[in-house]
């Protein structure tokens, strides 16, 4: 929401002061007016013509241009993308008028698609020469072997008939030397390539098919062949079939189409197949040198249009988004003006005005555009005026629900208390450090990654960048008053209270410490570290630091809810649900809060849980040794008798004087002044007026009554929520004191240097996978409930809705 164009005050607390303006813009001046508000960003229409669909408006004829142009411009994309390029990220000055734009894109297009498909075509031919040239290579291998071992029996065959005479021989040689030649049977064959995984199937349905009456040989082919109908890489088998008669010729041929086998035509002559593979070899050699040329000229046109895509993207998202815009507005009844409303904050009305001026006079028109402000009492937009800083801490409040306009909003407090409570959950100024060091990798690098296209998570940790920085410097500070440092304690303000009751003290860890100087300075004592009574002093102290926290951040909310009725004129809400509130949560934790300072203050050895407890079952009984001041009984009854009192006077009075306000309401308004007609915004009220009547007590009873219910209940869950505090902050520092003395420790002490190695290693790794990736998630997650649920719902409705103006800065950078 941080625009470059807000120069409101930023006062997060409450949001920016919003009006209902009316704009009047002649139709020749109002395109460039929709532009120069784009280009300023705050300026957020209302639809005037809802219940028209998007093809009845009046500007869908240049949508649907745009929407073509950005069609072209996803098509130059992803053949960018193929071809391993990418978009310049330059910027002309000079725009391109948009029919010009339209012409040069189809131009493009047209050109882009005769190049893939020419480029189509060579592919496929060259895969087909390709495989017709392993087909004479493989077949020739078939036909060189026969003939050669044809030749070899022949020769043989001879040698035998020379060389052995007998009554026979000569007879049956006779009668093979006259048998007719055109009585022998000529064999026809068939060669191709089929898929390997489909060649014994193919073998199979062959023989069933000709009964056997066939002869086939493959072969198989190295390596994978690309396929030229479907252009994927495919391991095939080059196959030969002879086969006898045009029936069997038949079915052979269906069966190779129905299994998906190439055909290849081969000569069984040795010249011709020497002839064919040079030929062959010579076409592919052309086709190389053709495909390469097409790829270097289709290359040279994506750069060509690489280097103004961005440019010409975002102009056809600024076109489109201008003329959706322009289809919100209604024409007037003259035709020849548009009217347009929306909102816009108080503060940018001399601005709006100052575009409104500049388009009148750049497109020459002789009427300027009026901007009227109307009174309604339709509830206005929220628009906080954020910085990069603040940004990600409202996003953090918006997440639960935006605020309704101009209620108190707690991403003021939540920059401060969010980061403070997650450090309390997460206090070690050695992991503090870490956290430190990666969010600054981020701040330092910001301008860099803010133009790059990151992962998801690494996407979001750099959006929330400015809150781990205030996590990393809080859990610091917090480290520091736990002195912890990886679980190890330093003497860093100076010594520790604590030292040897004598010199012969040998185990000065766990007994024999007296306090031999002034208290440590500032947080705990390094001592307490690795005692036996280390446990329970800081369960002890983490506890109650955390009921103090709660108490005080809730007091916190329930204030926020008096500003907010004081705010909005709401007398009921500040006497009949702020002063209960206050009482009733004080009178019961903010006197625990004030018993735990004060045992702290006087060093008490009472037992805050049986003060508490016989506080509500027995409060007229003498506290005995849980006494820590004077009057302490007296102020018991009296603040349990104020906690009894606060909840009647939240339930009761609300309901009967909002019937009694509704009554008197509809009382003054059966009466209207003769001048108000004249106004229509003006006659609004009446018609509200019928929404008073049906004011229904039993409803706003039961309301009142279930609120009331939920606080009461929700002051004491609410308290105990907050010893999460407690439980993660020593869930923290005890899952590090493990991983610092059963790993490093141990490893350290086997005086070995693989293992010290191995053990740094799963030190390391235990560290940031455990501690500074989950355990900073689990602290998030909880500090975030803490707000939402503990603090918020003491004040914040979060039922409005985000202004969100026309801005072309806001044009994601990917279209739908």
């Amino acid at each position: 929401m941080g625009e470059g164009g807000c120069l409101s005050t930023m006062d997060l607390l409450r949001s920016e002061p919003m009006q209902l303006v009316q704009l009047i813009i002649p139709i020749e001046s109002a395109y460039r007016t929709i532009s120069y508000l784009g280009d300023l960003g705050l300026f957020q229409f209302k639809d005037l013509n809802a219940e028209k669909s998007p093809f009845q408006r009046t500007y869908a004829a240049q949508i649907k241009r745009c929407g073509e142009m950005a069609r072209r411009l996803r098509f130059f994309r992803e053949q960018m993308k193929k071809a391993g390029l990418s978009s310049s990220s330059r910027f002309r000055s000079n725009d391109i008028d948009l029919d010009n734009l339209e012409v040069k894109l189809g131009e493009l297009e047209a050109e882009l698609l005769e190049i893939n498909a020419n480029n189509e075509k060579l592919h496929h031919s060259y895969n087909e020469l390709s495989e017709y040239k392993l087909v004479l290579q493989k077949a020739g291998e078939f036909f060189h072997s026969a003939q050669s071992s044809a030749a070899a029996q022949q020769s043989e065959l001879e040698v035998q008939q020379t060389g052995e005479g007998s009554i026979d021989s000569p007879l049956l040689l006779e009668q093979e030397m006259t048998t007719d030649p055109s009585k022998q049977v000529k064999l026809g064959f068939v060669s191709g390539l089929v898929p390997r995984e489909k060649s014994m199937a193919f073998e199979m349905i062959l023989f069933r098919a000709t009964r056997g009456n066939l002869f086939l040989k493959q072969a198989v082919v190295e390596h994978p062949v690309i396929d030229p109908v479907s252009g994927e890489k495919v391991e095939k088998n080059v196959f030969v079939i002879f086969y006898s008669g045009e029936r069997a010729k038949s079915k052979i041929l269906k069966i190779c189409e129905a299994f998906g086998a190439n055909r290849y035509p081969f000569a069984d002559d040795l010249g011709k197949q020497f002839q064919t593979i040079s030929e062959v070899s010579g076409r592919l050699s052309e086709l190389t040198v053709t495909i390469d040329a097409g790829l270097l000229h289709r290359n040279n046109l994506l750069q060509t249009i690489g280097y103004e895509y961005e440019q010409w993207n975002l102009q056809v998202k600024k076109e489109k988004s201008i003329y959706h815009t322009l289809n919100m507005l209604s024409f007037d009844v003259t035709k020849k003006c548009l009217v347009g409303e929306g909102w816009c904050p108080v503060f940018a009305t001399k601005q709006i005005q100052n575009a409104l001026q500049q388009a009148t006079f750049d497109s020459n028109s002789q009427v300027g555009a009026i901007f009227q402000v109307l009174h309604t009492k339709e509830s206005p937009p929220t628009y906080f005026c954020t910085n990069k800083f603040t940004s990600s801490f409202q996003e953090i409040v918006d997440a639960y629900g935006v605020a309704k306009y101009q209620e108190a909003n707690p991403g003021v407090y939540t920059i401060i208390t969010f980061p403070f409570l997650f450090a309390v959950m997460f206090g070690d100024w050695g992991h503090g450090i870490c956290l430190l060091l990666a969010t600054l990798y981020f701040i330092v690098r910001e301008k860099k990654f803010s133009s790059q296209k990151l992962g998801d998570i690494i996407e979001m940790t750099f959006g929330g960048r400015y809150v781990i920085l205030m996590m990393a410097l809080f859990s610091i500070y917090t480290g520091l008053i736990y002195n912890e440092f990886f679980s190890v304690p330093f003497e860093l303000f100076g010594l520790s209270a604590y030292g040897c009751r004598d010199p012969s003290c040998s185990d000065a860890s766990t007994v024999g410490l007296i306090k031999v100087w002034d208290t440590y300075p500032f947080g705990v004592d390094p001592k307490w570290h690795g005692t036996r009574s280390e446990l329970p002093f800081l369960n002890s102290l983490k506890m109650k630091m955390s009921i103090l926290l709660g108490v005080a951040q809730m007091n916190l909310g329930i204030a926020l809810s008096y500003f907010n009725a004081k705010f909005f004129g709401d007398d009921l809400n500040i006497w009949y649900q702020f002063v209960p509130q206050i009482i009733f949560l004080n009178s019961l934790f903010g006197y625990l809060s004030l018993l735990i300072i004060v045992k702290w203050c006087t060093g008490s050895q009472a037992d805050l849980y049986h003060v508490m407890i016989y506080m509500f079952l027995s409060p007229t009984d003498d506290l005995g040794e849980n006494q820590l001041f004077v009057g302490q009984k007296s102020l018991q009854l009296v603040l349990l008798l104020l906690a009894l009192v606060a909840v009647p006077w939240m339930l009761f009075p609300k309901p009967f004087l909002l019937k009694k306000q509704h009554q008197e309401r509809h009382r003054g308004q059966s009466y209207a002044l003769l001048h108000s007609i004249d106004d229509p915004f003006e006659t609004e009220p009446h018609h509200d007026s019928h929404d008073h009547e049906e004011f229904e007590f039993s409803e706003v009873f039961v309301h009142q009554m279930i609120h009331t219910i939920e606080f009461v209940l929700g002051a004491v869950s609410n308290t105990a929520s907050y010893l999460r505090l407690w439980a993660l902050s020593l869930a923290h520092s005890e899952l590090s004191s493990v991983f610092y003395d059963k790993v490093l420790l141990l490893a350290w002490g086997y005086n070995n240097v693989i293992i010290l190695i191995v053990g740094i290693i799963v030190f390391i790794f235990a560290t940031v996978g455990v501690l500074l990736v989950m355990e900073t998630l689990s602290a998030f997650l909880h500090a975030l409930r803490l707000h939402w649920v503990e603090f918020q719902n003491k004040f914040y409705q979060g039922d409005g809705y985000k202004f969100e103006p026309f801005s072309f800065a806001l044009l994601s950078e990917e279209d739908e």
